[in-house]
């Protein structure tokens, strides 16, 4: 018998290939680590405002100093991937968030355990700065939004994993071992990774120097597509944390009185978020992005306003067409930023990184004024701000669509 060898493809790997499945696989594997080592503290923040006596706003900086870290060295991550490379960046990310975040169950005091999950953010950078450089550059071009809303599809994943083990664990074990658990759950994750990631066949280094950072950090920051792209990220992820931020403490109060676990079951609805990015990634594919992502915001939208209901079962509902809405938004605008960004000359990796650099501000400030929020108004007051910053959301996807494409006959 004779072994079948897969030959390499001049334009990337195609679906129904053993390449296409590994990287698709691999990278699923990241977004899951990544989002659930993000927010492995989400769903125990109760807990942790009850164990170290501080307010449900100082809680939530265990969620927004991480995202914070994250985001800051996004700015540093993408750029310096131009350089050594995606894959090598992807394993050394993936490997250290693991042994952080094993530390940061050992946390010895409040202090401690906000220096570790600063400490988390930045060294998870490494992941999705370049997660959708290395999908445009290895796989067809047929197939990018659609491999896009599969990687996202990993992450609303992770996000659902990390806070149903958290609270889960945490309801029976306490804190530490909640966190202990999803460390546990990152380095599983970074072995897979190590394993199916297949080396970069199509990445070339770019210029170094800070002349030629100076012009691809222009170019990155100038054009009006880019920046749209980036608010897009910004406000769409500001609202999806300030929901979920204050989530946990509307289910534990009245009138529903759930406990941590079940509380934390609420995060089930993510799945709709993997299924949601899936599918808008397939039909950006056929119908454009321009098309789909108001369509996408308008769905975000209209779950958020569900939430205001008092009966679980119509809440718990609109939180899954929101998230589906939201997740539907990040994978198609987070795939379109390395597209628009290559068909314009600039630096796939570092457009990319600036996309995240907002997106994870937009988490890290409105997160931590989510609970400001829901002191001050209650659960109005949190699906206020949520409401507006999908509207300014809209207001972008609306201004993207008279955006000229830079490639003719693009979406």
């Amino acid at each position: 018998m004779t072994a079948v060898v897969e030959a390499p493809t001049e334009h990337g790997h195609r679906p129904g290939t053993a390449g296409y499945r590994r990287v698709v696989g691999a990278l699923f594997a990241a977004g899951l680590a990544t989002f659930a080592l993000i927010y492995s503290t989400q769903a125990i923040l109760p807990e942790l405002a009850t164990r170290f006596d501080v307010s449900t706003a100082a809680s939530t900086l265990t969620v927004s100093l991480t995202t914070a870290g994250l985001g800051v060295m996004l700015l540093v991550a993408g750029p310096l991937s131009d350089v050594v490379g995606r894959t090598r960046l992807i394993h050394l990310s993936l490997t250290a968030s693991a042994v952080v975040a094993a530390a940061g169950a050992l946390a010895p005091s409040w202090p401690a355990l906000l220096a570790s999950r600063l400490a988390e953010g930045a060294v998870l950078a490494g992941l999705p700065a370049v997660a959708t450089a290395y999908l445009r550059e290895e796989l067809h071009p047929s197939t990018h939004a659609r491999a896009a809303g599969l990687y996202v599809g990993g992450t609303a994943l992770g996000g659902m994993a990390g806070r149903l083990l958290t609270s889960s664990v945490a309801e029976f074990a306490g804190w530490r071992w909640a966190l202990a658990s999803t460390a546990c759950l990152g380095l599983v994750c970074a072995l897979a990774v190590r394993s199916l990631l297949p080396p970069s066949r199509h990445f070339v280094p770019r210029q170094t120097g800070l002349r030629a950072l100076a012009r691809t950090s222009l170019r990155a920051v100038t054009d009006p597509g880019l920046l749209a792209l980036y608010g897009v990220g910004g406000c769409s992820m500001g609202a999806l944390v300030a929901v979920f931020n204050t989530m946990g403490f509307r289910l534990t109060g009245g009138p529903f009185g759930l406990g941590l676990g079940a509380a934390g079951l609420v995060f089930l609805v993510y799945p709709v978020g993997s299924v949601s990015s899936t599918a808008f990634g397939r039909l950006a594919d056929t119908y454009g992005r321009r098309t789909v992502l108001p369509l996408a915001c308008l769905l975000a939208v209209a779950g958020a306003l569900l939430t205001l209901s008092s009966s679980l079962a119509l809440l718990i509902f609109g939180l899954a067409v929101f998230t589906g809405g939201f997740f539907a938004v990040h994978g198609v605008a987070s795939g379109w930023v390395p597209a628009r960004a290559h068909a314009g000359g600039v630096s796939t990796g570092q457009a990319a990184s600036l996309y995240l650099f907002t997106y994870y501000l937009g988490s890290s400030v409105f997160g931590s004024f989510a609970g400001r929020a829901w002191t001050g108004a209650g659960w109005p007051g949190v699906v206020t701000l949520a409401t507006v910053l999908l509207a300014a959301t809209g207001a972008l996807t609306l201004l993207l669509r008279k955006t000229p494409a830079l490639v003719s006959g693009a979406r």
